[in-house]
């Protein structure tokens, strides 16, 4: 926020703008698209593809343009307070969003399975023993192996750690006004956050061919990628977010005392490492 120095209004109320509309244009075309592919439409896919690019579109520019308002010194104390307070929402709402997760993943081990293999249902399944994982109590589900910590889990626990001290490593360099040691820093965070990802990916490729662990593999392979593939997804917002800061870093755009970009993005960077310790624990060790 180069432009802080200027006069700045007492609030800043935005003209009116195109880009609520535009992106909510994209997300319906993507939502259709989706339902109509999970329905097998043939030609679903690509107007999914196309809402998705779309919405990228709208999005580079509805940045483009806070990024400018910013730069060109509209946002005052008040507009950063307000930032400071959707951001520390939206991160509360993405805690609850993992918190129905891990309380599904819960739910299954400790009270969906001990009632399967109670007195009551032992008429109905007398094989069926209350471990986690299972096949559920009809053995409908194909045999599989549970995945364990060693050695990817344990490895990308590593990496997310250590892009977590990176990443502050870099915030203190850059409120020291050390730019270039910033960038750095931040761009180690960066390619930390790849490298898991290459991780996870390899990771799925061993739980399918080597461990038959799919989505389908009953409560443990539905909560098992969902709670790591939502984690995934995160991580990639989390890098393009930090990545886009790097750009902004490099062009000059912030200062040792203006930086809220860089703080939010770097927020949502721990909020991830937090989550997937939570996960690490309780889905890979427990």
């Amino acid at each position: 926020m180069s432009g802080q120095n200027q006069q700045v209004p007492y609030y800043f109320v935005p003209n009116p703008s195109r880009h609520p509309l535009t992106a909510s244009l994209g997300l319906l075309v993507m939502m259709g698209s989706l339902a109509a592919w999970l329905n097998g439409a043939s030609w679903a896919p690509l107007t999914f593809a196309a809402g998705l690019l779309f919405l990228f579109w709208v999005l580079y520019h509805w940045f483009g343009d806070a990024i400018f308002e910013s730069e060109v010194g509209q946002y005052g104390k008040r507009v950063d307070k307000s930032y400071r307070w959707s951001m520390s929402w939206f991160i509360f709402s993405e805690v609850m969003f993992f918190l129905a997760f891990f309380g599904a993943l819960f739910y299954a081990r400790h009270f969906a399975t001990d009632t399967f293999a109670n007195l009551e249902n032992k008429l109905l399944w007398p094989d069926f023993a209350a471990v986690w994982p299972n096949n559920g109590p009809a053995d409908l589900v194909a045999q599989f192996r549970s995945m364990t910590p060693w050695p990817l889990p344990t490895i990308n626990t590593a990496l997310l750690l250590t892009s977590g001290v990176t990443l502050t490593v870099s915030h203190h360099a850059l409120r020291d006004n050390h730019r270039r040691k910033a960038i750095i820093w931040l761009a180690a965070t960066v390619l930390l956050g790849l490298i898991f990802l290459f991780c996870q990916g390899y990771e799925y490729f061993h739980a399918y061919h080597e461990l038959n662990l799919r989505l389908t593999s009953g409560a443990y392979g539905s909560t098992f990628f969902l709670l790591t593939g939502f984690h995934g997804f995160h991580v990639t917002l989390g890098a393009l977010m930090l990545f886009v800061v790097m750009i902004r870093l490099i062009r000059g755009h912030f200062t040792a005392d203006h930086h809220f970009a860089f703080e939010g993005a770097a927020w949502y960077w721990h909020f991830v490492d937090v989550v997937w310790l939570g996960l690490y624990v309780v889905v890979y060790w427990l």
